[in-house]
C-alpha cells in the first residue's frame, strides 16, 4: 500500500511517551508524536499522520528519513537558523537597556542614537534605534512636558493634592 511507513522504530511506546511528556519544543514534539503514532499504530500511513498534524506528507517522510539514518538523536537535532544576524549584539542591547533604566536617561532618541554611535560604535538608522528602544526594550523616554510660563509655581502640586476622582 502506498504511503505506508516502512520503518522500524527502536524505542518502545513507553519511552516515546516519556519523551513526549518531557519535550517543550513544538517541532520536536510533533516529530516524536509521529513516531509514537507509528509505533502504537494509531496512524496507518504517512499521509494520515500528515493530515492529523497539518503538515505536508513530504515533511513527515523527511523526518522519518532522518530517523532511519541516525536514530532519535538525528531526528531531534535543531539545525541553526540561517539568515542575517542581528545588527546589535546581546552585550550592546544589555548596555542600552541598563542605560535606558537610569533616572537621568536620555531626553531624545537622537541622544540614544549618538550614544550608541560613540560608546558602542554601532551605526544604526534613527528608525532602528527608535524601534529597539521603544518597542523591543519597552522603554519610554522620560521627558517632562513643557510648562506654560504663565502658570504659577506650585500649581500642579496643589491641583494633585486637591483632586480626588
Amino acid at each position: 500500500m502506498s504511503g505506508v511507513a516502512k520503518i522500524e522504530i527502536r524505542e518502545t511506546a513507553a519511552e516515546l511517551k516519556a519523551l513526549l511528556r518531557q519535550e517543550k519544543d513544538a517541532q520536536r514534539y510533533e516529530k516524536l508524536q509521529v513516531l509514537y503514532w507509528l509505533k502504537t499504530q494509531t496512524v496507518e500511513s504517512v499521509l494520515s499522520a500528515a493530515v492529523r498534524l497539518g503538515k505536508h506528507r513530504t515533511r513527515i517522510q523527511r523526518w522519518l528519513s532522518s530517523y532511519r539514518s541516525g536514530g532519535i538523536e538525528e531526528l531531534l537535532i535543531q539545525k541553526p537558523r540561517s539568515g542575517r544576524p542581528r545588527i546589535m549584539n546581546p552585550e550592546t542591547v544589555e548596555k542600552l537597556s541598563q542605560e535606558l533604566q537610569q533616572p537621568e536617561g536620555f531626553s531624545s532618541y537622537k541622544e540614544v542614537h549618538q550614544w550608541l554611535t560613540s560608546c558602542c560604535e554601532v551605526k544604526l538608522a534613527y528608525r532602528t534605534v527608535h524601534q529597539w528602544a521603544r518597542y523591543r526594550l519597552k522603554s519610554k523616554l522620560k521627558v517632562p512636558r513643557p510648562v506654560s510660563e504663565k502658570q504659577k509655581p506650585g500649581a500642579p502640586e496643589e491641583f494633585k493634592k486637591n483632586f480626588h476622582p
